[in-house]
């Protein structure tokens, strides 16, 4: 059985996903749009309900990368490479859409997809997603945030 990681990869190879990059690059100029994608992706993220082992963390690792692209359009983090912006910002997107290859009104199953997506998306860019958490939790800190 393949793992999460492994259907996210999958998922992010496939014509849509394909579609949606290049949506992610004509949004990514445009902050007020990126501002409406996040909006709806957090609505989706917090208002998931799901059973599925490590959904939390999933979410949690999703919403500090979310922030992390708030402080890259507000300018105070920009420490970040171009193309795991547009990657990240493809994978909200595809989250944030209605329609993506399994439905989201379908129980359960409509949001693997979207599940194993944001998987695959954590794993490949852990690294990015942690130099955002230590300068994340040090702007706390310092009062910075």
């Amino acid at each position: 059985m393949a793992s999460l990681e492994d259907k996210g990869f999958n998922i992010s190879k496939n014509t849509f996903f394909k579609y949606l990059m290049s949506k992610a690059s004509g949004i990514m100029g445009k902050p007020v749009k990126v501002g409406l994608l996040l909006t709806t992706a957090y609505e989706k993220l917090t208002s998931a309900n799901s059973t599925e082992s490590g959904f939390e963390q999933i979410k949690d690792t999703m919403l500090r990368f979310m922030r992390l692209v708030k402080a890259y359009y507000n300018g105070t983090y920009r420490n970040v490479e171009t193309k795991s912006m547009l990657l990240g910002i493809a994978v909200i997107l595809y989250v944030a859409t209605p329609l993506d290859l399994v439905p989201d009104f379908i129980p359960i199953i409509g949001f693997a997809d979207d599940l194993s997506l944001m998987a695959w998306f954590i794993n490949a860019f852990q690294e990015e997603l942690q130099k955002f958490q230590v300068w994340e939790e040090g702007a706390v800190a310092v009062g910075h945030s």
